[in-house]
């Protein structure tokens, strides 16, 4: 607890500093949101589904200084991000461009939902990759919620935040993502997954005791960029509308198992395809859940390995970089993995044993390299808290 709380001291006095020199005055508060690794549930959020993701222990920090006007002046560490300055009175949601479109999102957001929020000042930090699948979009998103909602004094509930930032995603930056990341980012604990009804929203922490193990949990960063804003998530998603349409239901969340023979006689290929990526990942989640609490995190390999031949195979949203991380992680010591996000590029994990970590890391940089490939990052993470005032 000393670590962190020294680590996050040092964090907040670096970035306040950083405020004051890009602004000429100090911030009235620092915030901080992590990232996530969504353990296994993929795309299935915004299918009314069930998604089991962990807060990671990399994040995205602001410092925020509300203004007496209305205009927000945004500014970030982030290697040729310009500053943007906008005025909340005449902005508007096809304004917004690049990094900068989620913050004002956020404060665009905020507004409908009937806070006030006054003109700000923030600067940002972050060490969560961009575009690695590893939510760097939400964990901005979350931070500067939490940070608003303060200063307004909304004191709106972690849920509610959650909710912001997926809006702030959805109608402002223009990805037609679900609430998963925003949740895992706002409601994360040290230690656990977050297991996650899509349809209620209601969740539970699930300890994952990877430690206890012997397991560490292993990020490959491909370094393939992806955007969901484009099209291959949003054709997904389109896909999974119209198989609910044709099967008569209202979201694939609906659907179990049984009724899959029924469906491939009535869809299309492709189309049953996407619905049987969703439904059968639908009770790999449950089932993930139900064996961490029973049997522990070496029970669950298999469904790692299950979900990724489903989103490679059925959802076709893997990429040769993504498989070649997984089966050389299997290959060498990983008793399961799988690409982790939306996919078309960004990441996949590895559950490995520690004594096998190194050999695993080194094996996919060379397997990577022999294929003339830009090297991946390979890192551990942590299940680390959720969104936070520092």
């Amino acid at each position: 607890m000393t670590n962190m709380t020294s680590t996050g001291t040092a964090l907040a006095d670096a970035l306040t500093g950083a405020f004051a020199g890009h602004f000429g005055r100090h911030p009235d508060g620092v915030w901080q949101a992590p990232g996530r690794v969504n353990l296994i549930g993929e795309h299935t959020d915004y299918n009314e589904g069930l998604v089991l993701p962990f807060a990671i222990n990399r994040s995205t920090t602001v410092a925020v200084a509300a203004r007496a006007d209305r205009t927000v002046r945004l500014a970030s560490g982030f290697p040729g991000a310009e500053p943007v300055e906008f005025d909340l009175d005449t902005f508007t949601p096809d304004q917004a461009a690049g990094w900068s479109a989620y913050p004002a999102g956020v404060a665009w957001e905020l507004e409908r939902a009937g806070i006030t929020v006054p003109g700000f000042d923030l600067f940002v930090s972050s060490d969560v990759p961009v575009g690695a699948g590893l939510s760097s979009s939400a964990a901005l998103e979350c931070a500067v919620a939490l940070g608003l909602s303060d200063l307004t004094g909304a004191g709106l509930g972690r849920a509610d935040l959650a909710d912001i930032g997926r809006r702030a995603e959805n109608n402002v930056v223009g990805a037609p993502t679900g609430i998963m990341d925003q949740s895992a980012s706002m409601l994360g604990t040290k230690d656990c997954a977050v297991y996650l009804d899509c349809r209620d929203l209601s969740s539970r922490p699930v300890p994952l005791g990877l430690a206890e193990a012997g397991l560490v949990c292993l990020v490959i960063d491909t370094k393939v960029s992806h955007a969901h804003a484009s099209g291959g998530y949003a054709a997904r998603r389109a896909s999974c509308v119209r198989g609910a349409r044709a099967l008569g239901v209202g979201a694939l969340r609906d659907l179990g198992a049984a009724d899959l023979p029924g469906a491939e006689r009535i869809l299309d290929w492709e189309t049953f395809r996407r619905v049987r990526h969703i439904v059968t990942e639908n009770g790999r989640v449950a089932r993930t859940a139900e064996l961490l609490g029973t049997h522990g995190p070496l029970a669950i390999g298999e469904l790692l390995d299950a979900s990724h031949r489903s989103m490679r195979d059925d959802f076709e949203i893997s990429c040769p970089e993504l498989n070649l991380a997984v089966d050389t992680a299997r290959a060498n010591g990983a008793i399961g993995a799988r690409m982790t996000g939306g996919g078309f590029g960004g990441s996949a994990i590895a559950l490995v044993p520690v004594d096998d970590a190194d050999r695993a890391r080194s094996a996919v940089l060379a397997g990577f390299d022999a294929r003339g490939l830009p090297a991946p990052d390979v890192f551990a993470v942590l299940p680390a808290e959720g969104a936070r005032r520092l």
